[in-house]
């Protein structure tokens, strides 16, 4: 059996980190990934010290313009491991001691399967384990040859192997600050909002923009039980009423009025 050991030659696989401007992750990051032989850092022309700490963390940093196409970066990044086996990370998530355990079990097994993991949602006020932010399940360990990804806005994993989970979680600290989490809901409503837009896709007021955020809402808050998490369930839950508004009333102005209000 293939076990990490710090007086042998670490554990044959590759884990892929995307990162910019990540100076206050990467290292903890990288360091839950330490049993991995190969650590291959993807940075998109970071403007702090991700590159030097990720070097100094002995990671593999390739730099390549993110140009908002998330599966051509991480498609870039496959064909750039050196292992057969890929494990795909995120510089804001941490390997737990348990996942470790079961990731390699997994590759040592060397069986045809594409792994699922669940994602814990940390953050100082507390953990967020329903609503729009419960844990969800993502594929993340998988071979090399038979998988790629698809998408520029929510990139999916493709593969031929059957899917498989994996107990151990991920822990995820996905926002340090409201501005980063507005940020991001402006990001990807627009970027949503222009994918439709491309498609020819149409918008209807009452059932988009007014009927489609209320449901958001209550299916997060009521139907995933938003609510046992206090404040902050109640809070993310009103946020995903505001994305999903947002992202059709973006799609609305650019059908009518090439984006202008």
């Amino acid at each position: 059996m293939l076990q990490p050991s710090m007086n042998d030659s670490k554990f044959p696989l590759t884990v892929v980190i995307l990162a910019r401007n990540e100076e206050e992750n990467i290292k903890a990051c990288i360091e839950s990934a330490s049993f991995a032989d190969e650590i291959l850092v993807i940075e998109n022309n970071s403007s702090d010290r991700t590159v030097e700490f990720a070097l100094e963390m002995k990671a593999k940093v390739l730099n390549r313009d993110l140009n908002n196409d998330y599966s051509a970066q991480r498609n870039f990044a496959i064909e750039n491991s050196k292992h057969d086996w890929i494990f795909m990370l995120d510089a804001d998530e941490r390997i737990t001691q348990e996942l470790q355990k079961e990731i390699i079990t997994a590759v040592n097994s060397n069986e045809d399967f594409c792994y699922q993991v669940s994602r814990e949602n940390h953050f100082v006020s507390g953990v967020v384990l329903h609503g729009d932010l419960r844990p969800d399940h993502v594929e993340r360990l998988f071979l090399k040859a038979k998988s790629h990804y698809e998408g520029n806005v929510h990139e999916r994993l493709h593969s031929s192997s059957p899917i498989k989970r994996l107990n151990g979680r991920l822990i995820h600290f996905p926002y340090k600050t409201w501005e980063i989490h507005m940020n991001k809901i402006n990001y990807y409503s627009s970027l949503v909002a222009e994918k439709y837009h491309s498609k020819g896709k149409r918008c209807n007021f009452a059932r988009d923009i007014v009927i489609k955020p209320l449901w958001a809402f209550i299916k997060v808050y009521f139907i995933h039980r938003g609510f046992l998490d206090g404040k902050l369930g109640f809070i993310f839950s009103a946020l995903h009423y505001f994305y999903t508004m947002e992202k059709y009333l973006k799609l609305d102005s650019l059908n009518r009025n090439s984006g202008k209000i």
